[in-house]
């Protein structure tokens, strides 16, 4: 009788699971043991040892890249919203959707840049490692003695975490694309380790004897534990980022009525609120010849650049998106790019549509736009509090570099729709 009972408990277990089975629809990190399109087993052996079929690796959340913050994307109005002194009219409001992302949440500091700089040293050509040494002399000035800064500011234990300045458009762009190597290398190595060192894991951790583990560095896309590239924010990335409206947002009003002129609450320039109340919100040049105030009682702190972690963060966690150095974008910059670009993830990446000939100055025109020239945004220790503003924006030669422009990296945000 127990014994008929125990044989009625598993039956009726196994028609449990088998129409689990049934109800159970995959998953990018449970996608099942058998292809739902031609009912194939993954990774299965043929007859006569031939290729095994295709294989599923597996998959759980990809780590978070070094230094990232997540930021939600979402429907934002971007543009100016400071009065067009320039009379540009270069960056008119209008309505986008810019989807989710990964930024820095803090600028790339020197000790960022000397980390580079070691490995280029030690692994690549002398020319390499000498086109990106930054521009050091950027703080020289013949009527200013800046002199210690271009011997001290890159390389002194006390700027260590400064952000790094005199650096181009380009050599930024070359910095990402090593940092998304070293960074996939080390997850490689991760990797490896994680699965034994000497074998890899099938589908759902399950060992395979017949295949050595990738070598470090050499991980495919479709292992999942590769990060997208970094890279240098979208302009718009960039500004919905600065903007972090999630803090101006109640539940379940989409209406953002609470728009801001700064990256913090309100129209001034000083925190309003607690312990720090009075103080300055970011490090910007208050007034001619004024760049910190008076002695015992400076104004925000910082006659130069500041530590990057200084200031309050925005409501996405980000440092010093207002002040202490101007950042690089992708973007190509054209004074008509608000009418030009697509309403999601807008970016313009070359002349289209408006090319660089309606601009040459070989018919006269006194322009220095063309397809070399990138936006920058976010104003610097050296500007006035006008440049504060997200929706302002300039542009310099890529191949140019500055005391007040710096940078961060960015990164999308891979299996999701969000």
């Amino acid at each position: 009788m127990n014994i008929n009972k125990y044989l009625s408990v598993l039956v009726m277990g196994a028609l449990v699971l088998a129409s689990c089975s049934r109800d159970r629809r995959p998953t990018a990190n449970d996608p099942g043991w058998e292809s739902t399109a031609t009912g194939t087993v993954y990774g299965e052996e043929g007859e006569d040892g031939e290729e095994a079929g295709f294989k599923v690796a597996d998959y759980y959340e990809p780590p978070q890249g070094p230094g990232l913050v997540f930021i939600e994307g979402g429907r934002t109005t971007l543009g100016s919203m400071e009065e067009d002194v320039a009379m540009t009219r270069d960056n008119v409001e209008r309505t986008v959707t810019v989807a989710s992302f990964y930024m820095d949440e803090a600028e790339v500091a020197n000790i960022h840049w000397l980390e580079y700089l070691h490995y280029l040293k030690r692994d690549s050509l002398p020319e390499i490692y000498e086109a990106a040494l930054p521009d050091t002399t950027v703080w020289s000035r013949q009527l200013s003695f800046n002199d210690p800064y271009v011997t001290y500011y890159l390389r002194y234990p006390g700027f260590r975490f400064f952000p790094v300045v005199g650096v181009s458009w380009l050599q930024a762009t070359n910095y990402c694309v090593w940092r998304t190597a070293k960074v996939n290398e080390n997850l490689a190595k991760e990797h490896s380790e994680m699965n034994g060192g000497g074998r890899r894991r099938g589908l759902f951790g399950r060992r395979s004897a017949e295949e050595p583990t990738e070598e470090a560095g050499a991980l495919s896309i479709e292992s999942g534990f590769v990060l997208p590239n970094y890279r240098l924010p979208t302009e718009a990335e960039w500004e919905y980022a600065a903007q972090a409206m999630i803090g101006t947002q109640y539940t379940e009003d989409e209406n953002q009525n609470n728009r801001r002129l700064y990256p913090w609450d309100g129209h001034q320039l000083r925190n309003p609120h607690g312990k720090q109340m009075g103080q300055f919100m970011a490090n910007f040049k208050r007034g001619r010849g004024d760049y910190a105030g008076i002695a015992g009682s400076l104004n925000d702190g910082a006659m130069i650049t500041d530590y990057i972690y200084n200031y309050p963060p925005n409501d996405f966690g980000l440092y010093n998106m207002a002040g202490n150095v101007n950042e690089w974008v992708q973007d190509v910059y054209r004074p008509l790019s608000f009418e030009d670009v697509e309403d999601l993830n807008p970016f313009r990446r070359d002349g289209y549509q408006d090319p660089s000939e309606n601009y040459d100055t070989n018919q006269g025109y006194h322009s220095l736009i063309n397809d070399e020239v990138r936006v920058y945004k976010g104003g610097s220790w050296k500007d006035v509090a006008y440049w504060l503003s997200p929706g302002t924006r300039r542009f310099m030669k890529q191949d140019s570099s500055t005391a007040t422009i710096g940078f961060r990296c960015a990164m999308i945000s891979t299996g999701s729709n969000r």
